[in-house]
């Protein structure tokens, strides 16, 4: 009897799942793509409560090939998907977290996707159940993008469809030294090696659910984690992206997303200690990766806020902090017949503190927002370039025909 290869490998890692593995599952079996095309890979991660006797059960009723494979508990969520990931079979993978649930249609229409476009990575639409999920790339459904034209940077989470080909070609798998931002450091690089990457915005493939018993992975863990991840992230960002504005388009999202909160309004009550631990973790990945590039592309308060860090001025940080923390709208100081917008936070043309004015310039996309702003500036500063441009040229042509 010949096998038919699976379309897809649903990989579930599970730790102390129950009652929401219930619902999990539940959406698994619900699916309408065949259950001969997909295969589920679960890891009992060492759950005590009943996580991997419920998961037996699924396997003997379910109507696809369920693997149960249970384990001493390992720490995090890196080794049973890389333990899911070594037993797949099937074209692609999919991760699937244990209290989370897939929506009806999802995989036939990811798979399909996938197949239509020839994508490596297919993104499925993501709702949050009781806590907030990435909006900012659902805009419309897209057969093919990559990194750099959309914004799928801002959704690390490996709740993806990656063709397993890839994976495999790059030896792909989950470090398993990081207790947080795994999932982003194994989705960025699989976008970054992708032949395409679609979006299904359409349809809603993935519920990510909050759980009320504070177990969820993301809400636990030092802070010095999360300069573990960011500096993890930027790392391979370096490596794979050459410097320049593609790599700072991506550089932003963990300065962003991992390293500003760690400024924000918790920093107002960290010890001492704390704030100078957190300054000490953050010069060699601000001396490293922080440009010009990536401050331009950030909002006035964030890009001087991580100023403060990457000068290392820990005294003028707590009046930005406390200002963004109230909410406050700064005030807003044009220049240059409107052709520049200042945003007047904390410590804004204060000689003693001593920061440039630069860094409280706002982008167009921010100035836009303030009456009496004219956008120009980037226009003039070309049409000057090209008056200079013309000087040089008619300067040579004098010379010549003399």
């Amino acid at each position: 009897m010949t096998v038919t290869q699976p379309d897809v490998s649903v990989i579930i890692g599970a730790y102390e799942a129950m009652p929401y593995l219930i619902e999990c599952l539940s959406s698994v079996e619900a699916q309408t793509i065949d259950p001969m095309r997909v295969e589920v890979i679960a890891v009992d991660d060492g759950s005590t409560d009943g996580t991997g006797e419920y998961l037996e059960e699924f396997a003997e009723r379910a109507p696809m090939h369920v693997l149960v494979i249970r384990q001493e508990n390992s720490g995090g969520p890196s080794g049973p998907r890389n333990v899911g990931l070594g037993k797949a079979t099937g074209r692609y993978v999919f991760f699937l977290d244990a209290d989370d649930r897939l929506g009806p249609e999802a995989l036939e229409r990811m798979v399909d996707m996938a197949d239509r476009a020839g994508t490596d990575v297919v993104l499925g639409k993501v709702e949050g159940v009781n806590r907030s999920a990435p909006k900012s790339m659902w805009g419309r459904t897209v057969e093919r993008t990559d990194v750099f034209s959309s914004n799928i940077k801002f959704t690390l989470s490996a709740q993806k469809l990656f063709r397993r080909a890839l994976l495999d070609r790059h030896g792909m798998r989950f470090d398993e030294s990081l207790f947080t931002g795994e999932d982003a450091l194994f989705t960025m690089e699989a976008y970054l090696r992708a032949d395409g990457v679609s979006v299904v915005a359409d349809h809603t493939c993935y519920y990510l659910v909050g759980r009320d018993d504070g177990k969820h992975v993301t809400k636990s863990g030092s802070y010095t984690l999360r300069f573990d991840s960011a500096r993890a992230l930027m790392e391979l960002i370096a490596d794979l992206v050459p410097a320049g504005g593609r790599r700072d388009q991506l550089m932003m999202r963990p300065f962003l997303v991992t390293l500003l909160p760690q400024f924000g309004p918790k920093y107002l009550t960290d010890s001492e200690e704390v704030r100078r631990h957190k300054f000490e973790l953050a010069k060699p990945l601000m001396d490293a990766y922080w440009t010009e590039g990536v401050a331009q592309r950030l909002k006035v308060h964030e890009r001087l806020r991580l100023h403060l860090v990457a000068e290392q001025r820990p005294e003028l940080l707590p009046d930005v902090v406390k200002f963004v923390k109230a909410k406050k709208q700064a005030a807003a100081l044009l220049e240059r017949k409107g052709r520049r917008v200042y945003l007047v936070y904390p410590h804004f043309r204060d000689r003693a503190a001593g920061v440039p004015d630069a860094v409280y310039l706002a982008e167009p996309r921010e100035a836009r927002a303030f009456p009496g702003y004219r956008e120009g500036g980037v226009d003039t500063f070309v049409r000057r370039a090209v008056r200079k441009a013309r000087r040089v040229l008619t300067s040579r042509e004098v010379r010549h025909a003399a």
